[in-house]
């Protein structure tokens, strides 16, 4: 998991005050005239996590930050919904100076986020990727084998674990390559007390298949076929019903974002550079 020196002397972490809550936050700034890149993680996961996607897509600015009680930010006193997230998300975009369209990319928990930015914020968000994710808790399940293994954060706070389930956990090239689970837990940072609980309690209830039809952005499905987290028929499900969506298939599981960056990395850039139809 390595960045480049030009991108990783782009890269700006700062902690931001919104009201009470801090966020910890990074920036890229590309040289693309394309509005940013808006990245949601996933569950538990710290911003650090993505770099090497965000280096391979070089000259593309990107946001990304830490969901409050994961990585840096500290946990909030009262949980909250992914509407309070993406109006939070808002809010640190016009703190940072964009107070136009942005591009927003959504993984795994941070798809459904992504999800809800959209149909939110219509205007703000002008294109949509979401990968290795679904439409919530009305979906094609994950066995329950994977799905005990997701109630705690036990991967993240215990490399030997991590070793033991992780490949059962991410499928795809982390079945092949016990190696990337080891350079996977060299970038973990734990999630602090409540904020894995919060973001459980955030997901709980959530669907978007009601109004999955109204979104209009350009969206852009991606999804490896050996997910078992999240089964591949859900990345259908998405392409089938967001009327503007165009469906990306890839031979790896989970984190494909991460464990095929070099490769996927250019299809998200060249989706985002695409003329408006």
């Amino acid at each position: 998991m390595q960045t480049s020196p030009q991108t990783a002397c782009r890269m700006q972490i700062q902690m931001i005050d919104l009201d009470g809550q801090r966020l910890r936050v990074a920036t890229w700034r590309g040289s693309d005239a394309s509005p940013p890149l808006l990245i949601f993680n996933g569950i538990g996961a710290n911003l650090e996590l993505v770099e090497p996607f965000v280096a391979a897509l070089e000259d593309v600015s990107a946001i990304i930050f830490d969901v409050p009680g994961v990585g840096g930010s500290p946990a909030p006193v009262v949980p909250y919904r992914f509407s309070t997230l993406s109006v939070l998300a808002d809010r640190l975009l016009t703190r940072l100076g964009f107070d136009g369209t942005v591009d927003v990319l959504g993984v795994s928990w941070g798809g459904a986020l992504a999800q809800q930015f959209a149909r939110l914020y219509p205007r703000r968000c002008r294109r949509l990727v979401l990968a290795s994710t679904s439409p919530g808790v009305i979906m094609v399940p994950a066995k329950l084998s994977v799905l005990s293994k997701l109630i705690w954060p036990r991967r993240y706070t215990d490399p030997d674990y991590l070793q033991e389930v992780g490949a059962q956990l991410y499928g795809g090239a982390y079945r092949r390559d016990p190696s990337l689970l080891k350079e996977h837990s060299r970038h973990i940072q734990p999630p602090r007390g409540r904020g894995y609980l919060y973001q459980l309690l955030a997901a709980s209830g959530w669907t978007s298949l009601p109004w999955l039809g109204a979104l209009r952005q350009k969206t852009l499905v991606m999804h490896g076929n050996d997910d078992p987290i999240v089964p591949l028929t859900n990345a259908k499900i998405l392409a089938a019903r967001i009327p503007n969506a165009t469906l990306y298939v890839i031979d790896d599981g989970h984190l494909f974002l991460i464990a095929r960056a070099s490769e996927v990395a250019p299809v998200v850039r060249k989706f985002l550079r695409q003329e408006a139809n």
